[in-house]
């Protein structure tokens, strides 16, 4: 599975988040995609620790479906395999283990801002920044991504705590990204900006 940290070929702008307006999305690191999130869980881990630490708001995206009505085009484009509401496909992997404060968005599209109150959410809290991570890389992550910013919001992308099923996709979005998105992260980069003078322990 892909979850390539190499991008300095891509990486044409450089920043650091912001603690103070950031928060970082965790995009649906449920049971039904254990097989793409696995190999990227530890970096995952050290990113929401990292983000912990500085105080950065964390926000996990669920997608599921309740019904015909909000299956959408999914259903064609994937031939059914959907994920649905209640089963233990839809649950967040338990590694992952939220805390109390920690903010669910429940989604059933590619985006996790297509009527789900979380602009809203996210505004209302004064962030301005976000910082993209989980699966798919090119296609929940991706989308996520750009209307992020097309709505207003600087975009970190991370590269080593995103994943999808095949490399040349996510470098793909990495490349595409790194061009009219994002700011390109990776768990080095992001210790390195949030914490200036300390090493994580």
């Amino acid at each position: 599975m892909a979850s390539s940290s190499s991008y300095e070929k891509y990486d044409i702008r450089k920043r650091n988040p912001n603690p103070k307006v950031a928060a970082l999305l965790v995009i649906d690191m449920q049971n039904y995609f254990s097989s793409m999130a696995q190999p990227i869980l530890q970096n995952l881990l050290t990113t929401i620790r990292l983000c912990r630490r500085a105080s950065i708001p964390v926000i996990f995206t669920r997608h599921s479906h309740k019904s015909p009505s909000d299956y959408g085009m999914l259903d064609e484009w994937w031939r059914g395999d959907l994920i649905f509401d209640g089963t233990p496909e839809s649950h967040l992997m338990p590694e992952l283990n939220p805390d109390a404060q920690d903010h669910v968005v429940h989604k059933n599209t590619y985006s996790a801002f297509r009527n789900t109150g979380l602009q809203e959410y996210l505004q209302e809290r004064g962030v301005e920044e976000v910082i993209v991570t989980g699966v798919m890389t090119n296609l929940c992550c991706e989308t996520t991504a750009r209307e992020a910013f097309i709505r207003g919001f600087r975009v970190f992308f991370s590269t080593d705590a995103t994943g999808t099923s095949d490399p040349e996709l996510h470098e793909a979005t990495l490349k595409n990204l790194a061009y009219g998105f994002a700011y390109l992260v990776d768990c080095n980069r992001l210790e390195g900006g949030l914490f200036p003078t300390q090493q994580l322990t």
